[in-house]
C-alpha cells in the first residue's frame, strides 16, 4: 500500500515539525518581506486603511472657534493568494531527525517559494497571484537617461519620497544594475568605489545611507525606492505542508509540498519611487 504521514509506521518528517522551517527562511530571504511591513492574518482578506487627505489645521485667535475638518480615508483590500513549492527528497533524509537535515528540507522548499514571492512583488499583474510594483500607476519616477553615472538619481528619489512625507527604507535593483552601481568611483581616475570604502564595509551596500538590496526579480535597469510604511506583505497563517511517499515510490523518495498564502498592499503609491530609463 502507499505510505503517507497518516500511516502508523511512518516516522521522520511531519508537517508540524517542518512548517516553521519553511516559513522562517521565506520571511528571512525574500526581498519583498525585507522591504515591506509584514502583516499576518487568519482572514480571507484584509482591508488596509489609506489616508487620502489629512485634517486641516490653522491659526486661531484666543477664544475663537476652531474650524472642524475631517480626515479623508479609503481602503485597500488585500486577498492573499496561494503560492506553492514542491520538492523531492530521499526517504533517508526525510527520516533523519537531525537539525541539519531538517534545515535542508525547509530551505529547499523555501527557495522555490521565495523566487515566486519576489517575482510577483516586483512584477506586473500575475495570473492567479497578486499584482506587483510594475502594475502600479501612481508611483513617483526618476529618469536615469540611460545610465547610472552617479548617486544623483538616488538623491532625487529620496527627495521625491520626502515630498509626500515618506522615507525610503531600501533601494532594490537587479544584479546587473547593482554591478554598474558598484563600479561607480568617488572621483575620475580614482579606484575608490562609492559603495563601501574598506574591506569591512564593502558588502554593506548603502546609497546615501539607504541599504541597497539585490533581486533577480527586478526588471533589468530598474531600481525601486521603497518606504516600509508604504508597502505591506500580507501573509495568511503559516505554511500548509503535505508529505507523500507514494508519488516517487520507485526512487524511494518523498514528495514535500508547501503552500503559503501571500498578498501585497501598496497603501501610498506616490511614496514608492521607480528609477529607470524612461526613454
Amino acid at each position: 500500500m502507499a505510505m503517507f504521514t497518516t500511516t502508523s509506521d511512518v516516522s521522520g518528517i511531519t508537517p508540524d515539525d517542518y512548517g516553521p522551517l519553511i516559513v522562517q527562511p521565506v520571511q528571512r530571504e525574500s526581498v519583498a518581506y525585507q522591504v515591506s511591513t509584514l502583516l499576518t492574518t487568519d482572514s480571507t482578506r484584509v482591508n488596509l486603511p489609506i489616508v487620502t487627505a489629512d485634517p486641516s489645521a490653522g491659526w486661531f485667535a484666543e477664544g475663537a472657534d476652531i474650524t472642524l475638518s475631517d480626515q479623508t480615508l479609503d481602503e485597500l483590500t488585500v486577498t492573499p493568494a496561494k503560492v506553492a513549492g514542491l520538492t523531492k527528497i530521499s526517504n533517508e533524509l526525510a527520516s533523519d531527525s537531525s537539525p541539519t537535515a531538517a534545515s535542508i528540507v525547509g530551505a529547499g522548499i523555501a527557495r522555490d517559494i521565495v523566487s515566486k514571492v519576489d517575482a510577483a512583488f516586483f512584477g506586473n499583474t500575475v495570473t492567479n497571484g497578486p499584482s506587483g510594483l510594475e502594475s502600479l500607476t501612481g508611483v513617483s519616477e526618476v529618469d536615469t537617461a540611460g545610465a547610472y553615472a552617479s548617486f544623483d538619481v538616488f538623491a532625487e528619489a529620496i527627495s521625491k519620497a520626502e515630498e509626500v512625507g515618506a522615507t525610503i527604507g531600501a533601494f532594490v535593483t537587479d544584479p546587473a544594475t547593482a554591478l554598474v552601481i558598484a563600479k561607480l568611483k568617488q572621483a575620475t581616475g580614482s579606484n575608490m568605489p562609492m559603495l563601501g570604502t574598506s574591506a569591512t564595509d564593502a558588502l554593506d551596500r548603502r546609497i546615501l545611507g539607504v541599504p541597497l538590496l539585490v533581486s533577480s526579480a527586478v526588471t533589468t535597469g530598474t531600481t525601486w525606492g521603497i518606504p516600509k510604511a508604504a508597502s505591506y506583505v500580507v501573509q495568511r497563517g503559516g505554511a500548509e505542508l503535505d508529505v507523500d511517499r507514494s508519488v516517487y515510490f520507485a526512487s524511494y523518495s518523498t514528495a514535500v509540498r508547501a503552500v503559503m498564502r501571500v498578498g501585497y498592499g501598496f497603501v501610498h503609491e506616490a511614496a514608492i519611487v521607480k528609477i529607470y530609463d524612461a526613454s
